[in-house]
């Protein structure tokens, strides 16, 4: 062999050897991320990933209380559950269901499981029966119900609470890993009071045991009066900071940033019955401040 020859076989071999690394380094991309094999578009880009968060979700599944049931919307101490902000197919509402899928949709796939009167305690019954349905979404509204007992004693410790929630969620993951949260924050309970005891008629039903912990003796202003109202505040704040905490700890799991309890509802956003519950308007404002955490780019 003659030294031309060799020298064009070495520089064969160093191409070739400069050919299978860049080759390898792409097959080791595509493991990553992208395609391969013989269905894999050549020179194309890899696809994206999987966003962790889906902005449009194809079914949506509600739990909670009654807010969530549209409780004292419609009529006087009954559920309306077609108003409530979550999946109702009011249009005066426009729900989260109903925004997310169109009213055909929402029909379709929504479902709603919260029961009027539940705490805390309740979720992880009501979220077994959600996953159920394998929803896409879960929307949540829950907590205050906790703080309205019938004294500020009887409410529920804040490490009840975060057990609770936790076990909801966990029994949600351990089924659907894979299906979205939204969390919604407790309304501010001591602004509907400051609201509501204005209305002599709404103050009436109050006595019938909606909220006692806040709303008993509504005229009262003296010490005592003051001090439960604020040791009630306390306690929602709290369960708020639980709702956030353990939210903040799931990737697929959005908490409104405290969206809710910082609405200002106002004599509109309130039942005409019992001047707690939102108001056909009301839920309908909770069903904005759903779809925007929702739908945000970003949490």
């Amino acid at each position: 062999m003659d030294r031309t020859t060799h020298r064009r076989r070495r520089r064969s071999r160093t191409v070739l050897a400069v050919v299978t690394a860049a080759a390898l380094g792409a097959a080791g991309c595509d493991a990553v991320g992208g395609e391969s094999g013989p269905g894999a578009k050549e020179g194309g880009p890899s696809p994206r990933p999987t966003p962790v968060w889906d902005t449009s979700p194809s079914s949506v599944a509600a739990v909670g209380d009654s807010i969530t049931t549209g409780f004292d919307a419609c009529t006087v101490l009954a559920d309306c559950p077609e108003v409530s902000w979550a999946t109702g197919s009011s249009d005066k509402v426009d729900s989260l269901a109903v925004r997310l899928l169109g009213k055909a949709g929402a029909a379709e796939r929504s479902w709603n499981h919260a029961v009027t009167g539940a705490r805390m305690a309740d979720l992880p019954g009501q979220m077994a029966r959600a996953v159920r349905r394998a929803p896409q979404l879960v929307a949540v509204m829950a907590g205050a119900n906790d703080a309205c007992r019938d004294t500020a004693s009887a409410m529920t410790p804040v490490a009840d609470f975060r057990a609770d929630f936790q076990e909801a969620m966990n029994t949600l993951r351990e089924a659907l890993p894979r299906t979205q949260v939204y969390v919604a924050s407790v309304p501010n309970l001591k602004r509907l009071w400051s609201q509501g005891r204005t209305n002599a008629l709404g103050k009436q039903i109050w006595k019938l045991g909606i909220c006692p912990s806040m709303l008993g003796d509504a005229d009262a202003l003296d010490a005592a009066a003051t001090q439960r109202r604020e040791t009630v505040h306390k306690r929602v704040e709290d369960y708020n900071k639980v709702l956030e905490e353990v939210c903040a700890a799931d990737r697929r799991c959005r908490y409104d940033g405290g969206a809710v309890h910082a609405y200002r509802f106002g004599t509109e956003q309130l039942s005409r019955w019992d001047w707690f519950h939102p108001s056909v308007d009301g839920q309908a404002r909770l069903a904005e401040i759903a779809y925007r955490t929702v739908t945000a780019k970003r949490p």
